[in-house]
């Protein structure tokens, strides 16, 4: 790891939006919600310096019954990336699934994570009855 550097923060990707991360000993715990508000997940793992392997389950909002959730693994790597910005390079699988895809993220500095910030509410606020009113 860095000197200096802990993984506890917000990343913050294109398409995943902002990654909450949270730390305790070598026990890692996040939560994102897609910038399109569709979907929202969490994940869990452990980390061997600065790499974390994790599992994750992405919910769909709206959504209910098996299909509702996606769940894989997955692998960050924390590195330094320019101008000493901190980065996380990952790579994640669809469970029982040989294609990876890429998930690179570049930490907020100064944001402190808020796990409870990311949850299964409707973004819009609206109940699954309202729309057919």
């Amino acid at each position: 790891m860095p000197a200096e550097q802990t993984w506890a923060g917000v990343y913050y990707n294109p398409v995943y939006g902002n990654l909450h991360l949270t730390a305790q000993d070598t026990s890692i715990v996040g939560r994102w919600k897609r910038t399109d508000s569709s979907h929202w997940g969490e994940l869990s793992g452990t980390v061997e310096g600065n790499l974390l392997r994790f599992k994750w389950t992405e919910h769909t909002y709206g959504t209910v019954g098996p299909a509702a959730d996606l769940r894989g693994n997955g692998v960050f790597l924390y590195k330094m990336g320019q101008n000493d910005i901190p980065e996380l390079e990952g790579q994640y699988a669809l469970e029982d699934s040989d294609k990876t895809a890429d998930w690179h993220c570049i930490k907020q500095l100064n944001v402190k994570p808020d796990l409870n910030s990311i949850n299964g509410e409707n973004p819009t606020g609206a109940t699954s009855g309202d729309q057919w009113q």
